[in-house]
């Protein structure tokens, strides 16, 4: 069977024959794998009551726009530091409520990230708040991450009463070249170090 130029070029722009007389059908209906794309998107409004996923994801999430969870301030983010009381290892981490994930940490609540399991139990070194979202927390705790990796370790010797925090230390003076200190509050636990 040959087919015409004019229904060539209708296949290509996603429908395709229905029945010999020429009738129209969408490319989706034809082929499943097809996405229809051009969806009509209608407000819940428009359902008269009716829900639909749609409608419930745009009234769930308070009309669309970046909106923070749980009313959190732009400010509540914190990079903290954990310090295990068994073995000589820390651990760096992003939160909005640190209380609850040290308690995650320390298994008392579930979600606590796997590679402090083997440390517990933890306690604070050091916080860091004042971050203006998640996004500039992140970055700055996966360059405190990636300077301490970099950074070579001191001889046994020569290192202090606590050797894994005083690293960690210094990388976090080595990340003050990237980042804008001016908002930022450092606190340092004394019982930590």
């Amino acid at each position: 069977m040959q087919i015409s130029r004019d229904v060539q070029i209708r296949l290509g722009s996603g429908v395709v024959p229905f029945n010999s007389t020429g009738a129209m059908r969408p490319l989706a209906s034809v082929f499943r794998s097809v996405k229809n794309c051009r969806r009509n998107r209608t407000s819940a409004a428009d359902h008269h009551g009716k829900s639909t996923p749609e409608s419930r994801h745009h009234s769930r999430n308070g009309g669309g726009g970046a909106r923070l969870k749980r009313g959190r301030k732009a400010g509540d983010w914190e990079v903290y530091l954990i310090v295990s009381s068994r073995l000589p290892k820390t651990y760096v981490g992003v939160t909005t409520d640190f209380s609850r994930r040290l308690k995650q940490h320390n298994g008392i609540l579930k979600g606590g990230a796997k590679a402090c399991s083997g440390g517990r139990p933890w306690s604070l070194a050091c916080i860091i708040r004042g971050f203006k979202d998640r996004s500039e927390a992140c970055e700055f705790e996966s360059r405190w991450k990636i300077a301490s990796r970099k950074m070579p370790r001191k001889k046994k010797e020569l290192c202090a009463a606590n050797p894994v925090l005083e690293h960690r230390q210094t990388a976090l003076d080595h990340v003050r070249r990237w980042f804008d200190w001016s908002s930022l509050q450092i606190e340092w636990k004394a019982n930590s170090s």
